[in-house]
């Protein structure tokens, strides 16, 4: 992982995911420092988090067309 770090809210979701599996990786494989190690876990809450925005946001989009599509069925 780079020093210089995408500001989370700017990452798509294959990004986000992406880097999350690295974070998961690099946290399971040990050798960090407890301060490292921290802000490792920190950035993969905030990724984990923007999975979710991104996952949330697509159920929405779903279920708004799907919704659109029944109100044109009964019409």
């Amino acid at each position: 992982m780079s020093d210089e770090q995408t500001p989370v809210s700017q990452l798509g979701y294959e990004e986000a995911r992406d880097e999350l599996i690295e974070v998961v990786r690099i946290l399971e494989a040990g050798g960090q420092d407890l301060d490292a190690s921290l802000a490792l876990w920190e950035r993969g809450e905030e990724l984990a988090a923007r999975c979710t925005e991104h996952l949330d946001g697509a159920r929405d989009r779903i279920d708004a067309v799907l919704g659109d599509d029944d109100a044109v069925g009964r019409t």
